[in-house]
């Protein structure tokens, strides 16, 4: 009975040691140990301090695929892990500005934009990335979660006015090999619903009856010449925190994707990666291809500027 005892104890332990030393238990953090973000700088006599919000769904559909039109166009599975779409039905890596404009879309205003990001997956269940070759050869296992909420949000600059954003601009927000390069380009955001003041770049521990967030900022401004660049970033840049933008770009409506997710207290979860990533929380990114008309662009830059808050329709 004694030896039986035992194995049982070394059997709990293997478990216990074993789940702390996947990659993305090293960087889970209680939301309560999260400081509170300070405010942001008082706006300037020319803000433009409007908002134009699109619904356009959570993903109901389940469209997934391994592929990045962004970054690895023509490259089928090119991204290695799985994203989640919203907007244009038919994103995927043989995309292009003339088909995105012919197919349909799930923003309720008919904007055929495409907006993606890597799944989010609960770790206690089984399943894996069935785009993979071989299956989960990514290391990208667990269930694909459906975020409860995705915001589409284009918001103004406290510095000045914005023009608008050029038809068929492509963005990329954060670092996708953030876990083995420095943290010069990352931007993910981590919270709980609920405490928006309270952003890490680890994973949350989030009380009972809150579930984790994802905000994606994209940058900015915009060197308006170009829709793309080779590094799909160079055309586009952060502004300071008072919101001026470098010298040679210009204000532009500045995309925000918030992403909610209802999970049970204490369950763990991690982002899809590429893999020698690990999953690591810091490597959240997100995808914007602009397929909205010039009517629909021009519509979102006045409002803005008029300090409106705007629904798309």
């Amino acid at each position: 009975m004694t030896l039986c005892l035992c194995l049982a104890v070394a059997g709990v332990v293997a478990m216990r040691s074993s789940s702390e030393s996947t990659p993305y238990s090293a960087h889970r953090v209680r939301l309560a140990d999260v400081p509170r973000r300070a405010g942001a700088p008082a706006p300037g006599p020319d803000a433009a301090l409007g908002s134009f919000v699109q619904d356009c769904g959570r993903n109901e559909r389940g469209h997934h695929n391994t592929d990045n039109m962004v970054t690895s166009p023509g490259l089928v599975g090119g991204a290695h892990h799985t994203h989640d779409y919203v907007g244009n039905v038919s994103t995927h890596a043989l995309s292009t500005d003339r088909s995105l404009v012919a197919a349909a879309t799930t923003c309720t205003s008919g904007d055929r934009s495409a907006y993606f990001w890597p799944v989010l997956r609960r770790l206690d269940r089984k399943g894996e990335d069935r785009h993979a070759h071989g299956g989960g050869a990514d290391g990208n296992t667990g269930e694909i979660l459906t975020p409860t909420s995705v915001r589409v949000e284009f918001l103004g600059n406290p510095a000045g006015k914005v023009v608008a954003l050029p038809r068929f601009l492509r963005m990329i927000t954060g670092d996708p090999v953030a876990a083995t390069t420095d943290d010069r380009r990352v931007r993910a955001q981590w919270s709980c619903s609920g405490f928006p003041d309270r952003i890490t770049r680890d994973y949350p521990k989030c009380p009972s009856g809150s579930g984790p967030t994802r905000t994606l900022e994209f940058p900015g401004c915009w060197n308006g010449l170009h829709t793309d660049s080779p590094d799909h970033r160079a055309h586009m840049a952060f502004p300071a925190e008072n919101g001026v933008c470098p010298a040679n770009t210009f204000p532009v409506p500045r995309l925000r994707l918030t992403l909610a997710y209802d999970l049970p207290r204490g369950v763990p979860y991690a982002v899809d990666s590429f893999p020698e990533q690990r999953r690591h929380p810091k490597t959240d990114h997100a995808l914007f291809v602009n397929a909205m008309s010039e009517r629909q662009l021009a519509r979102m830059a006045r409002c803005v500027n008029e300090g409106r808050r705007c629904r798309a329709r």
